[in-house]
């Protein structure tokens, strides 16, 4: 197969695997894309090939964009240099470089398409672009994965992605649910994790979706060796020039992939002019100990009064709150929370699509009508926020309802969260008052059957790798009692998982009682709990196995570890790339000898190296 070469001529880029005179090199020259002239791509990454000659194509009700493409012109290569800010994240400043290029193809009766590259020094994205007056069927990009490849991928559940993403070294069908009746499929959500040649990894999603736009998926049940891109929208009418979302590409070692801000990088600005009413934090949550417990005041009272003790911001009001009694109802709770200086939050439903008796209050933001007088009342009794549950879908009008919610809250002043929604896209960056996003197997699902208890080690260290790189993940983590499943992690573990799932807000799901039973420095760390993070870190790890990830907040660092193993395990890391001062100090919390009970103790960080984990254990460290 022919290849269109054209150099860049301010990049270097001589290494095995990749040709010199590449088409697009990222300005660090690490990122390589190769473009043909049939319509296909390779991208190499640190002179190594993750992606070999993966197929580009549309097809539309007036053309065939799938098969017969020749490239008929290659754009002028050009160069992006951006900088911006977040409300919360990896960290609060990025940077991104890239080198850009725009192709043109036509197909076999003379009409055009174009797609436009990025190689960024993290990864490669690209997007279509189709004009006329014409009507989208399908895509036909296809990533082709060789068979005994190591991947970690989760089988697609459109309305809520709560699936893991297990090691798999070949592309036969996998059954993502833990039910009986959820038979084994071939199609999966975003992200998914590869790992092409042993320590180079490219994680696999798609940013900025828009208005009129459905998410996708991957499917290989045509070739178990390759995954094609599926719309979650039959078929999308359009007039003028049609962009797609970007197909993206993290690409690099897994401290590139954990620490990378591509997805926010692709995504549209920020559409607020005023930020400064956005606040993350911590929250104390009701529904994981008591799944029926707003519907009591008094019980909704004992978790205000948690928020008020442990200095946390919030309380979230959960499912039923519209059903409240046992001495008021949810206008008393308010009151009570706004007495006690806690922002509330409320939980809606919002019901398209889901079975009748589903929790209430349901039908009250599907309508804009409805919506605004809802906003309304939510803004004149105080409320600060609302977590929205059940959507059903990745369909172009389910990600326009999201944009509806997320738009039409910003007069009054509401923060949100999405439940049983689809994963991060970017819009944390174009709306920053989307806080956080389910779309993970949490620890809700303690409530629901066993299957979390013994997968919970191995699933909470692949997910940083996998889930939480795309955006913020509310995993209600640091379950130190049981729901009505139990949990087999340690107390460590679940400590530590409060630092390693990035979540502007973090809900804490575990009753009063344990964290008023916590040592006293825990408890102390906990009140003082960022969510924000100046910078993000990934010091060690493995999907699966184990993970150390670093998040600075002002002068401090916080250092989570976990161990995914049913063994005990010693996990060595370097704190070289935190930049240190001399002197500074670190507060260890570590596993004690059973699965209840911590370590605590006081070091130089400069003895920091390695701590022991018990089976399924963790530990917390704070330098200062």
């Amino acid at each position: 197969m022919k290849r269109i070469f054209v150099a860049i001529a301010s990049a270097a880029f001589v290494l095995a695997g990749c040709s010199a005179n590449t088409d697009l090199v990222s300005p660090n020259g690490k990122i390589a894309v190769s473009v043909s002239e049939d319509g296909h791509f390779t991208v190499c990454e640190s002179g190594v090939v993750i992606l070999d000659n993966a197929s580009l194509g549309y097809k539309t009700a007036a053309n065939d964009f799938s098969t017969g493409l020749k490239l008929a012109k290659a754009g002028k290569a050009s160069q992006i240099n951006e900088s911006y800010d977040m409300i919360a994240g990896k960290r609060l400043h990025c940077s991104n470089s890239a080198a850009g290029r725009t192709y043109t193809f036509k197909n076999e009766a003379g009409a055009s398409m174009q797609v436009e590259f990025r190689a960024y020094d993290d990864g490669a994205a690209f997007r279509y672009i189709l004009s006329g007056d014409d009507m989208v069927i399908s895509e036909e990009t296809l990533y082709p994965v060789a068979d005994g490849t190591k991947r970690w991928m989760s089988t697609y559940s459109p309305d809520s992605y709560e699936r893991m993403y297990p090691l798999a070294t070949d592309g036969k069908a996998q059954k993502g649910s833990p039910y009986p009746w959820v038979k084994a499929q071939t199609q999966y959500g975003y992200p998914a994790l590869v790992e092409p040649v042993d320590g180079h990894f490219m994680l696999i999603t798609e940013s900025d979706i828009r208005r009129g736009h459905p998410g996708s998926l991957l499917d290989n049940s045509d070739n178990e060796n390759a995954y094609k891109v599926l719309l979650g929208s039959d078929s999308l009418a359009f007039k003028g020039n049609w962009e797609s979302p970007w197909r993206t590409i993290i690409a690099g070692s897994l401290a590139d992939i954990v620490e990378s801000t591509l997805v926010t990088d692709l995504a549209e600005p920020s559409k607020l002019d005023d930020t400064s009413w956005i606040k993350p934090g911590v929250a104390s949550w009701i529904y994981w100990a008591y799944n029926h417990g707003s519907q009591d005041l008094q019980l909704v009272k004992e978790y205000i009064d948690l928020a008020a003790e442990m200095k946390w911001p919030y309380s979230l009001i959960d499912a039923e709150w519209d059903l409240m009694g046992n001495g008021g109802d949810v206008y008393d709770a308010l009151a009570y929370a706004h007495e006690k200086g806690v922002k509330p939050m409320l939980w809606y439903n919002c019901s398209i699509g889901w079975i009748n008796g589903a929790p209430t209050p349901k039908f009250r933001l599907n309508e804009r009508e409805d919506r605004l007088k809802e906003y309304q009342m939510l803004k004149d009794n105080g409320v600060t926020g609302i977590k929205i549950d059940f959507f059903p879908d990745d369909k172009a009008s389910t990600m326009d309802y999201y944009l509806d919610l997320l738009e039409d809250a910003v007069p009054y002043h509401l923060t949100l969260t999405f439940h049983g929604a689809t994963v991060p896209r970017g819009w944390q960056r174009t709306y920053p008052n989307l806080m956080t996003v389910e779309a993970v197997y949490g620890a809700e699902w303690y409530n629901n059957n066993s299957f979390l208890t013994t997968r919970a080690a191995v699933h909470n260290t692949t997910i940083p790798f996998t889930r939480n790189v795309v955006g913020p993940m509310d995993y209600t983590p640091g379950t130190f009692t049981d729901s009505q499943n139990p949990h087999i992690t340690s107390d460590g573990h679940e400590l530590a998982l409060m630092v390693a799932f990035e979540s502007a807000m973090q809900h804490m799901p575990d009753r009063p009682s344990a964290y008023a039973e916590l040592p006293e420095a825990v408890r102390t760390e906990l009140m003082t709990l960022p969510t924000v993070w100046d910078d993000t870190k990934l010091l060690a790890g493995y999907p699966g196995q184990e993970v150390v990830i670093a998040r600075r907040s002002g002068d401090a660092w916080y250092i989570a570890g976990l161990n995914g193993r049913d063994e005990a395990a010693d996990l060595s890391f370097s704190l070289e790339r935190l930049g240190l001062k001399d002197g500074a100090k670190v507060s260890l919390y570590a596993d004690g000898t059973e699965q209840h009970g911590f370590t605590i103790s006081s070091l130089d960080a400069a003895d920091l190296k390695s701590v022991h984990c018990i089976e399924r254990g963790g530990f917390l460290a704070v330098i200062r």
